[in-house]
């Protein structure tokens, strides 16, 4: 950057952002400019203040406030990145955290060139992650409200006969037929059952309004999300969440970045000729690194295209299908050979979802390219 470029962090809240400025040069001043309230108008008038526009960069951390404020800047004409709060600098011996020193921190280190900018998606990749991620909230709430019921009836020595299992068809037949003496054990077992309906009603709900969003996307999108159904593991909602949480694919250079922004590579501490590597290190995209790993489950029965997987395939490229093909082989001889060695299956399944992600960043990346 020039050298008369001035470095702004801001520390964003709610209701207020803290500024700090940070002038051009190793040896330029760095100083706190106050705090103003976090309204359009404000930001606006703290801008023109600033200086011209060209000489500006900002940044600020990502958090709750979302990509607003990233928004309202780059209208402005501002350069402005939205960094990692997880890979700013910290200094061991500092016991004192203000808004204005959190402020001074990042303008000195955005200065420096130690802040890691994450990726800001746009209005259709941003509509469609708060409606993929709306579902994935649905999904746990019915999972708890399912393990009400089950708790309940247990607690009660209530069970069904043989071997039913949980939530079938004839096991809501069963659940209709459980009556208690005590009134208000039939109100409490009512409002379980009616919760569990609540959430399925809405999970549906949220899946028509997934695939109404999906119809309406851009043809790019709607490619990319086709094609990634090819796989085994991957089914449509599967498919968007990838598509909504990683944006463009070609921004992954190599399949090795994507595995590391989902924190599926492991964690590693080396000093010397001492080479120590653990478990992942999950300081990823946790939504991407839930779907591959339940995605790679699927991979420990044989390579086969049939049912809804060929359905999934139909009317795709001869080159996206073979990827998939491909994918089959790899990850199921993978599995059986790390199993075969007696590892345990989570660890196995981790080190598919892993190679899966490849194969993931093989197809997005060429569909964006042959559809561009």
């Amino acid at each position: 950057m020039k050298k008369n470029t001035r470095y702004v962090g801001l520390d964003v809240h709610a209701q207020t952002i803290a500024i700090a400025v940070a002038e051009g040069g190793r040896d330029g001043e760095v100083r706190s400019l106050g705090t103003i309230p976090n309204t359009p108008e404000a930001v606006r008038k703290a801008v023109k203040k600033l200086g011209s526009v060209e000489n500006l960069a900002v940044c600020y951390e990502a958090g709750p406030c979302g990509d607003v404020l990233y928004w309202q800047l780059t209208e402005l004409g501002v350069r402005c990145e939205v960094v990692a709060p997880t890979l700013v600098p910290m200094r061991s011996g500092d016991r004192v955290k203000t808004d204005r020193r959190d402020a001074e921190k990042l303008a000195r280190c955005y200065r420096s060139g130690d802040l890691t900018a994450v990726w800001v998606p746009d209005a259709e990749h941003e509509a469609l992650r708060d409606l993929v991620r709306a579902r994935e909230s649905a999904k746990e709430d019915q999972r708890r409200a399912r393990q009400h019921v089950r708790h309940f009836l247990l607690r009660h020595g209530r069970r069904p006969e043989g071997a039913t299992r949980a939530w079938t068809a004839k096991y809501e037949t069963w659940l209709g037929s459980v009556r208690f003496e005590q009134p208000a054990l039939e109100a409490t077992m009512l409002d379980y059952r009616m919760e569990v309906q609540h959430a399925r009603d809405r999970i549906e709900r949220l899946e028509r309004a997934i695939d109404a969003a999906v119809e309406k996307a851009p043809a790019k999108m709607q490619a990319v999300i086709a094609a990634l159904q090819a796989l085994r593991g991957i089914a449509k909602v599967s498919a968007v969440t990838l598509v909504a949480e990683l944006g463009e694919f070609s921004r992954f250079a190599r399949p090795r970045q994507l595995m590391g922004y989902a924190g599926a590579v492991s964690g590693e501490h080396s000093s010397g000729e001492s080479v120590r590597r653990g478990a992942i290190t999950k300081t990823g995209n946790s939504h991407v690194r839930r779907i591959v790993g339940e995605a790679a489950w699927a991979y420990q029965h044989r390579p086969g295209v049939y049912g809804a997987l060929r359905k999934r395939q139909a009317g795709l490229s001869e080159e996206v299908k073979a990827i998939a093909w491909k994918a089959q082989h790899r990850l199921c001889g993978r599995y059986r050979k790390l199993a075969g060695k007696g590892k345990p299956h989570q660890k196995v399944v981790t080190a598919v979802a892993r190679e899966l992600l490849g194969f993931i960043w093989a197809i997005g990346t060429h569909v964006e390219r042959t559809a561009a």
